[in-house]
């Protein structure tokens, strides 16, 4: 089993007596091995895929019979949720949550899921499944209340929220069911790096190597005080000038995306497949001067696959970053798969900043 043979190098990182695997890793041979689409670039709530099913990947430390692992991170409603505290704050943590896993099994077309735990211990590994839950709102009761952080249960999990890292932590227990790997921890991995000379590299995992770019669904004007224009962009329904659907958006393309990027895109107004995450297939093309918005046509089809069915806003709602905070991304990521053929997924705040911020 590949994770052994990688548990086995552990002493090239650590000299430990528990086996050294990178979460990376095992959610990458999770998905070479198990047939699985790999989401674990995309930020979202899973993993990994398989068909209708998502997977949450955890690599861990487990000596005992649960640990307690980070499962979301709220820093963009940070100063919202500083507001709240005890049970108002675990229902506003749970509905923030919960609103995020909906959103990904709208994306990916995901109606179940679970969770794929590694548990990490002494000479060993220990492999099991575990429910992947909604947090339940209705049921919520609070077990401790400080200012370093919040505790409380739903009767089927129980969580805690670290205040000052704005992160939401779940306690993960040993399943039943669980599959022991020994892992014989090699003393000197670097002799055995050494003896080898060649590599048979025909079975590797491929990695995604298409061409992209990371486009903003705020105005970039003012990067400390970000805002959704009220008549442009995710918006531009609101405009003025002419009758427009309710469902009309456009996604910005700033001027340093052209600068860099002068050939990602093809020439204004010109047509381009776009595959969005759940594998429909909309008409697209950059419409404005200077190319500056991505559209689909019809332009209400990419309005009603964000507003919608990732939004979930009723119409005619303003869109502001307070909603683009909740479900955890302010950004999109286009994907080059080859000429006038591009994919597109949603992906993580500062994400634009950052990406450019590579020029």
């Amino acid at each position: 089993m590949m994770l052994s043979l990688i548990g086995r190098l552990s002493n090239l990182f650590s000299e430990s007596a528990i086996p050294f695997i990178h979460y990376r890793i095992t959610e990458n041979l999770f998905c070479k091995y198990c047939n699985a689409e790999n989401l674990s670039r995309t930020d979202t709530a899973y993993d990994a895929k398989i068909g209708s099913l998502g997977i949450g990947i955890k690599t861990f430390i487990l000596e005992n019979d649960f640990s307690t692992e980070k499962i979301a991170e709220f820093n963009s409603l940070a100063s919202y949720l500083s507001q709240f505290r005890g049970k108002e704050l675990a229902k506003h943590l749970a509905i923030c949550r919960n609103q995020r896993i909906q959103v990904a099994n709208d994306l990916y077309n995901i109606n179940q899921a679970i969770y794929h735990i590694i548990g990490r211990k002494k000479n060993a590994i220990e492999i099991f499944n575990t429910s992947y839950d909604f947090i339940d709102v209705d049921n919520i009761e609070i077990l401790k209340d400080s200012d370093v952080g919040l505790h409380f249960s739903d009767g089927i999990n129980v969580y805690n929220y670290n205040r000052s890292k704005s992160v939401l932590m779940k306690k993960f227990f040993r399943s039943k069911d669980v599959i022991e790997i020994p892992i014989e921890i090699l003393s000197d991995p670097y002799q055995l790096l050494e003896k080898l000379f060649s590599f048979d590299l025909s079975n590797t995992t491929k990695m995604d190597v298409r061409e992209k770019v990371i486009l903003p669904l705020y105005s970039t004007k003012n990067r400390q005080q970000k805002e959704v224009p009220i008549k442009s962009g995710l918006n531009q329904w609101n405009a003025g000038g002419r009758l427009r659907d309710e469902d009309e958006v456009y996604i910005p393309v700033p001027k340093d995306i052209h600068k860099n990027k002068p050939y990602f895109f093809p020439a204004r107004d010109t047509s381009f497949v776009l595959r969005l995450p759940d594998g429909e297939i909309l008409s697209a093309k950059l419409c404005q001067s200077e190319s500056k918005a991505l559209m689909s046509n019809p332009n209400r089809a990419l309005g009603f696959w964000i507003l919608r069915k990732i939004l979930k806003l009723p119409s005619k709602t303003i869109v502001t970053m307070e909603h683009l905070n909740k479900v955890g991304f302010d950004s999109i990521v286009v994907y080059k798969n080859k000429e006038l053929d591009y994919s597109i997924d949603v992906c993580y705040s500062e994400s634009f900043f950052d990406f450019v911020s590579k020029f």
